[in-house]
């Protein structure tokens, strides 16, 4: 039953957090390029599931759902930086470049400190363990590939969206 409900519920979170972003970003595609991160750490949630031979369960369904806010999370402040250094006055490339090296510092801190205060449960070989193990390798394997994502894809993706004439480009001379 929880599997069936699952994809619902998850098209459900995601609407919302659209029409949250979009509200917040004042554009209907910004919001889109924040959301494709998910997918992306998804990708590495299922590659990490592979690699330490785990199937995929609910704990792991679980985890993808805590991993996406995370995501979510590093994705808005990286657009939120490029908003920002657009308002000064810089070109879309050069505020997506600028706001990488701003938030890498960051976004790295967190990401290393998340995988290093869960590394000790992916050792863990308890049966206790055993129920979470699948919830972390979601968390873990899907940050390590949604930071490289984040920090590279988002900002490309945001100056292809403003060379093709997508994305909102500020004004710094209007009130």
């Amino acid at each position: 039953d929880s599997f069936r409900s699952l994809p619902l519920a998850m098209l459900g979170a995601v609407a919302v957090i659209y029409v949250i972003l979009a509200w917040l970003f004042s554009s209907y595609l910004q919001p889109l390029a924040v959301l494709l991160a998910v997918p992306f750490a998804s990708v590495g949630a299922i590659w990490g599931h592979l690699i330490m031979g785990y199937n995929l369960s609910m704990p792991s369904l679980i985890g993808a759902a805590s991993l996406a806010g995370i995501v979510v999370n590093n994705a808005i402040l990286l657009v939120q930086f490029i908003k920002s250094y657009r308002e000064q006055g810089m070109s879309a490339k050069e505020a997506a470049g600028a706001a990488s090296r701003a938030r890498f510092r960051a976004i790295l801190i967190t990401t290393s400190t998340t995988v290093a205060g869960m590394l000790p449960l992916l050792a863990e070989t308890s049966t206790q363990a055993m129920a979470v193990i699948p919830l972390v390798i979601s968390v873990v394997f899907g940050l390590l590939v949604s930071t490289v994502l984040i920090l590279v894809a988002l900002p490309a993706l945001y100056a292809i969206l403003e060379d093709l004439g997508w994305a909102k480009t500020p004004n710094p001379d209007s009130p």
